[in-house]
């Protein structure tokens, strides 16, 4: 299928699925803004609320060339609105409150307890909209024994066992290099809103939806915490694969590849390439068994070879592989460009740059990045007039440091 095939029926007059959806989204740093991102992203009316002073999200690095703006905060705040208040005041608490009252969702991801505290937890929200779907993303989640504990990211990867398995088998636990627990928290955010929003759509029942980071991370471990529990070993395989051989990075003369085997007809293909055909008849478990001979003989004959060779002449015979890139050469990828995963966008600062863009792909009703992420309070006049504020009063809020 081509994309124009694929977007034949497509409209123009929607942002994405969610449009006519409004998510009030209180947030700080990455998952909380991912649930939100990928709503806003979606189509969805997503109104960031940030503290006067603004976020840390925008003064983490990497900062973008002659600029103070930052890529993950571009990255994650893009789609959305955005205004300043200060929800630890009363005035902010109210103001909050009237904005709810007009929302689908609501989504924070604050220490639990902390929004109860300043009035504006879900019980609150409930309190003046009956059916609200209100996301709560932490660290261990809204209960628990380590429920008030704060965390972040790199420690969600240490606690569930998940840097215990990562890296070489030689090295020590190593975290991921991107923020893992967090967009995984962040996507079931999104995804435990949009599943409660379609029961209230069918029931009229509003809910708290607790996403933790530790439990989305645990449930994405290709159910290695039922292996833990059991006392199942769970080797640390590296670049290796646990359940076939060969598999694993080869290098070339001019870089390195990925790639191996998983079916006996595509390892049957292999050692005809390979004139290896001594080796041809060795099932899958078998070849597990001789992982280090198998793996050998890949490796070098990838040795003698360019890996655009390599690749070319693994992917005639029906194997799965790919050059090992870096995201500089992915981002120059036909294939990436082809599916609009960098988009050029207009900065609030007048750069242009190209932005990471939505992964679902909708034939009916296409996404894409509408706007860059907004200034500190960019949206202030516009959503404190639709609750009947002047630029006055918002004025007066605004010296009293609620706005």
């Amino acid at each position: 299928m081509d994309k124009a095939s694929f977007y034949r029926d497509a409209r123009s007059d929607l942002r994405g699925p969610l449009e006519g959806i409004t998510v009030i989204e209180a947030t700080t740093t990455w998952a909380g803004p991912m649930a939100g991102c990928v709503l806003a992203d979606f189509g969805a009316t997503v109104i960031k609320i940030e503290h006067p002073h603004g976020e840390v999200a925008r003064v983490l690095p990497p900062f973008l060339p002659n600029s103070k703006l930052t890529v993950p905060h571009e990255t994650v705040n893009r789609n959305k609105k955005n205004i300043t208040l200060d929800l630890k005041l009363s005035k902010g608490r109210d103001l909050f409150l009237k904005l709810c009252q007009k929302a689908d969702i609501v989504i924070e991801n604050f220490k639990p307890g902390t929004l109860t505290e300043w009035g504006v937890g879900y019980e609150d929200v409930k309190s003046v909209k009956s059916d609200i779907i209100y996301v709560s993303v932490s660290m261990y989640g809204q209960f628990g024994p380590y429920s008030e504990r704060p965390g972040y990211d790199p420690l969600a990867q240490n606690f569930t066992g998940w840097s215990s398995l990562n890296g070489p088998p030689t090295s020590g636990p190593t975290k991921a290099p991107t923020f893992l627990a967090d967009d995984l928290g962040g996507l079931h955010g999104a995804l435990g809103a949009l599943a409660a929003l379609t029961r209230r759509n069918i029931s009229g029942e509003g809910q708290h939806v607790d996403v933790a980071l530790v439990d989305s991370l645990i449930f994405q471990s290709n159910g290695y915490l039922t292996s833990g529990k059991m006392d199942i070993p769970l080797p640390k395989m590296g670049n290796q694969f646990s359940i076939a051989a060969p598999v694993n990075v080869y290098e070339c003369l001019d870089g390195s590849i990925y790639g191996g085997v998983l079916l006996d007809n595509h390892w049957k293909a292999l050692c005809v390439l390979l004139e290896r055909p001594d080796l041809a008849e060795l099932s899958g478990g078998e070849r597990i068994e001789q992982r280090e001979l198998v793996d050998k003989v890949v490796a070098d004959w990838c040795l003698e070879r360019t890996r655009d060779e390599v690749v070319k002449r693994l992917s005639d015979i029906g194997l799965a592989v790919t050059n090992v890139n870096t995201y500089g050469e992915a981002a120059e990828h036909p294939q990436v460009e082809s599916r609009d995963m960098l988009q050029q966008v207009s900065l609030s600062d007048g750069h242009s740059i190209p932005l990471t863009g939505p992964a679902a792909k909708f034939s009916r009703t296409p996404t894409k990045i509408h706007n860059a992420a907004p200034k500190l309070g960019e949206n202030n006049t516009e959503v404190y007039g639709s609750l009947g504020l002047s630029k006055e009063q918002q004025e007066v809020l605004k010296k009293e440091g609620v706005l």
